[in-house]
C-alpha cells in the first residue's frame, strides 16, 4: 500500500493521519515479517504433523511414545514458554550446535521464532488429523488393504485424503490461532506487526498504534475465514448434493 493509499485509508476511518503517515510503512514491513512467520511455520508443521498422526496410530512403542510426548509437551505448555525455550536456551549449547551448523538458526531471533511455532502447531496438527483418521469408517482401511495397499498406502491413497475434509475446519482455526499466536514474537524482537507496533508506540506515545494493530489482526482473521469457507464449500460440495 502506497503512502497515498495510507492517508485515505485513515481520512475514510477517523484515524490520525500524520501518526498513520510516520508509523504506517513500518506496520506494513511488520505485517510482511508476520506473513512469513505464519507461511512458513504453518506448512511445514503440517507436514511433521502428518508423521508425528502416522507414528501416534500406526507405530509401535518406539515411536508412539516419543510422538505422544511430542505432543503433550508442545499441546500443554505455553507457547511463550516454548519461544523462551528455544531462543534463551539454545544459547546453553552454543559450541554444540555451532560445531552441528545449526547456530545460524538459534543466533537469530526470527528462525527461533519459527522453529518455536512450527513445534507448536504441528503438535496440534497432529492431534486433529489423528482424530480425524480415527473417525474414518473401519472399512476404509480394509478395503484399502483388499487393493493391496500397505499401511502407508493407504494413508497417503485413502485414508488422508478423507481425514483432510474431516479435519478442514479444525486446520482452519489453527492458522487463525498461529496468526495472533505470532504476535508472541515480538517479546523476542522480532519486529513482526505487534514489534512494529511497540515501536511506534515507544515513538508517539499514542494509544491508538495498538487499534492498528488489532485492526490489521482482525483483517487478517476474517481473510482466512472467508477463503476458509470457499475451500471447505468447494471440497465438501459433492456432500451436498448427494
Amino acid at each position: 500500500m502506497s503512502g497515498d493509499g495510507l492517508l485515505a485509508l485513515a481520512q475514510f476511518a477517523g484515524l490520525d493521519a500524520g501518526l498513520l503517515a510516520r508509523y504506517g510503512p513500518a506496520l506494513l514491513q511488520g505485517l510482511k515479517t508476520t506473513l512469513q512467520l505464519v507461511a512458513l511455520s504453518v506448512p511445514i508443521g503440517f507436514v511433521l504433523a502428518i508423521g508425528l498422526a502416522y507414528a501416534r496410530l500406526e507405530g509401535g512403542v518406539f515411536t508412539r511414545a516419543p510422538s505422544s510426548g511430542f505432543m503433550g509437551f508442545f499441546r500443554g505448555t505455553p507457547v511463550l514458554c516454548q519461544l523462551f525455550l528455544v531462543y534463551y536456551g539454545a544459547g546453553q549449547f552454543h559450541a554444540a550446535l555451532q560445531s552441528a551448523g545449526l547456530w545460524w538458526i538459534f543466533r537469530d531471533a526470527f528462525w527461533c521464532a519459527t522453529l518455536t511455532f512450527v513445534l507448536n502447531t504441528a503438535a496440534y496438527q497432529a492431534e486433529i488429523i489423528r482424530g480425524a483418521v480415527s473417525t474414518l469408517p473401519r472399512g476404509q482401511r480394509e478395503a484399502a488393504e483388499a487393493l493391496g495397499y500397505g499401511t502407508f498406502g493407504a494413508w497417503r491413497r485413502v485414508l488422508l485424503p478423507q481425514a483432510f475434509r474431516v479435519a478442514l475446519r479444525p486446520l482452519g482455526n489453527e492458522l487463525i490461532l498461529m496468526i495472533k499466536a505470532s504476535s508472541i514474537a515480538s517479546v523476542v524482537t522480532v519486529v513482526d506487526v505487534m514489534g512494529a507496533t511497540k515501536r511506534a508506540y515507544s515513538g508517539s506515545l499514542d494509544f491508538e498504534v495498538y487499534v492498528w494493530a488489532a485492526l490489521i489482526y482482525l483483517a487478517l482473521v476474517e481473510i482466512v475465514r472467508r477463503v476458509w469457507n470457499l475451500l471447505e464449500r468447494r471440497m465438501t460440495r459433492h456432500l451436498g448434493s448427494a
